[in-house]
């Protein structure tokens, strides 16, 4: 029983570990001196709230170069720290799900009381993969006019398909839609939670009768092309990333239904200013 018992954990285990990983992002970069020489030795923290033990450290290896792996979406704060050399500080960088960030420091010789904090924009390229996907906040999910499921955001991608090969249409409530993506099977999207697939086995799909609560999720990650072997099959996916506690309460409301002429008129120019496609 005992040894049944061991099977089916390390089954569980191995199905999991690709979603797992999948719904982790990374912060990346090389750390160098005012002078353009690299820097080994640097401690680099990420710091945020969205991390159960808040800070997550590693340190340059010899070509200057560091990775901080399995994050969370959310927004942090990036600390570069050696001896002799001044404190430099990356403020408010925001973070994707499934994102790769590259940050990059230069350090100047200095007391270590002295910091250099740096505010800027935050990366919206990930240059560290060749995955083309599509973030969506919660600000964005709760203000489109759309069904709160994955499909009624699914249809504002460009080269989504639903089964059979036809043209997405607006979704008016939450349910099953089995779609791919051009070029493949109709069928070959997934739909996860947090990287997690949550599609049922039958004839290949990647959906099932789950509904995922797409209204509270925290964001979510669309990937068209460029998958790196994170599902068995090459069509896109929908990764629904959920939203952590807090202790701040807070509610909202949806109901479907365009009224009148202007307000559909507003609904498509937001979507082409969002660069997303208008459903037909």
């Amino acid at each position: 029983m005992r040894k049944n018992s061991w099977k089916l954990l390390l089954w569980v285990a191995l199905i999991l570990a690709p979603g797992v990983a999948h719904a982790q992002s990374s912060i990346t970069g090389v750390v160098k001196d005012t002078s353009g020489a690299v820097l080994p030795g640097v401690t680099v923290e990420a710091a945020s709230d969205v991390l159960i033990e808040k800070v997550r450290t590693t340190v340059t290896d010899t070509s200057g170069l560091y990775r901080i792996v399995d994050l969370r979406p959310g927004t942090y704060t990036v600390t570069f720290t050696l001896p002799g050399f001044s404190t430099y500080k990356r403020d408010e960088l925001q973070l994707a799900s499934d994102f790769t960030a590259t940050i990059n420091a230069d350090l100047k010789v200095g007391s270590l009381e002295e910091t250099i904090t740096v505010t800027g924009e935050s990366p919206i390229v990930d240059v560290q993969s060749a995955r083309r996907q599509r973030t969506l906040d919660s600000e964005m999910v709760q203000s489109l006019p759309t069904s709160k499921g994955y499909a009624g955001l699914m249809v504002l991608i460009p080269s989504m398909v639903q089964s059979g090969g036809g043209v997405p249409n607006v979704q008016l409530s939450p349910g099953m839609v089995v779609f791919g993506g051009r070029g493949g099977r109709g069928n070959e999207g997934r739909a996860q939670v947090d990287g997690l697939n949550t599609g049922a086995s039958l004839n290949g799909g990647g959906v099932s009768g789950y509904r995922q609560d797409v209204e509270n999720a925290q964001e979510v990650a669309i990937t068209t092309a460029g998958g790196l072997g994170e599902t068995e099959v090459g069509g896109p996916t929908i990764n629904i990333v959920p939203r952590t506690g807090g202790n701040t309460f807070r509610s909202h409301f949806f109901f479907t239904g365009l009224k009148g002429g202007m307000q559909a008129s507003n609904y498509t120019d937001e979507l082409k200013a969002a660069g997303l496609r208008t459903p037909v």
